[in-house]
């Protein structure tokens, strides 16, 4: 048996949600000492297991509850959907990381510098180095930045976006003939030589952020015409298919 202060050390639960979860009956204590203190056996902590899950997987408290109290709870069942809503949340982050890169890399660069005053572009920068500051591809991208003058730099965006606008010549064909998946494959190699080592991992993502619209779909669409966004996103996904 433990006592509420070790069930609070060992899993990082509060003291105060552990007497919360068992006011509203999500997690009642398996006994009590003499003197009224909850104590917590191994069934009660394998429940809280699940609960800790459920609400890493957002689930309202309520929802938890029924579901946990239910007499038809399977823990085993619970615990293989806890993993693939997990897998799935992993896939979303995934997706997002490679969102945020690419708005580094189209979203912002793209567009014209004049609708953002200086105190937004530093901003940006502040919060892309806090969340993205400690990953390699980060790092080899600011490496590579500051070896390049800002003309350099305009130059070697022009050329990207250059890039799209070739997409855009062959948007009419199909996405997985050989000069679309050249083009795949020169894209990847433009972003490794002068942004950061683009995997297929990487680049899958970048086609699912491009087929997703929004202002990057929109520069790509610039760049080579309408529907190059989602010429592009299918030539990545047929060229990444066999990665």
């Amino acid at each position: 048996m433990m006592t509420v202060k070790e069930v609070s050390e060992l899993t990082g639960v509060s003291i105060r949600t552990l007497r919360y979860y068992d006011e509203i009956g999500l997690l009642p204590p398996a006994d009590h000492t003499e003197g009224g203190y909850r104590l917590y056996d191994d069934t009660a902590l394998e429940r809280l297991q699940q609960i800790l899950l459920f609400r890493e997987l957002e689930f309202p408290l309520k929802d938890i509850v029924s579901i946990v109290s239910s007499p038809d709870f399977d823990r085993k069942k619970a615990l293989e959907q806890q993993i693939e809503l997990l897998e799935l949340k992993k896939q979303r982050l995934e997706y997002l990381i490679a969102f945020a890169r690419g708005i580094k890399l189209i979203g912002v660069r793209a567009v014209d510098f004049s609708a953002f005053d200086r105190s937004k572009l530093d901003e940006y920068a502040k919060r892309a180095k806090e969340q993205w500051g400690d990953t390699p591809e980060y790092k080899e991208l600011k490496e590579k930045e500051q070896s390049r003058t800002p003309e350099e730099e305009q130059e070697l965006m022009e050329r990207f976006m250059g890039l799209f606008a070739e997409f855009g010549e062959l948007k009419n064909g199909s996405p997985e003939s050989p000069e679309a998946q050249a083009m795949v494959k020169k894209l990847q190699g433009f972003i490794t030589e002068h942004l950061y080592t683009c995997t297929a991992k990487i680049l899958s993502g970048l086609g699912r952020m491009y087929a997703g619209g929004g202002e990057i779909a929109e520069n790509i669409d610039k760049a080579g015409g309408k529907g190059t966004a989602e010429f592009t996103a299918a030539a990545i996904a047929a060229y990444c298919c066999d990665k």
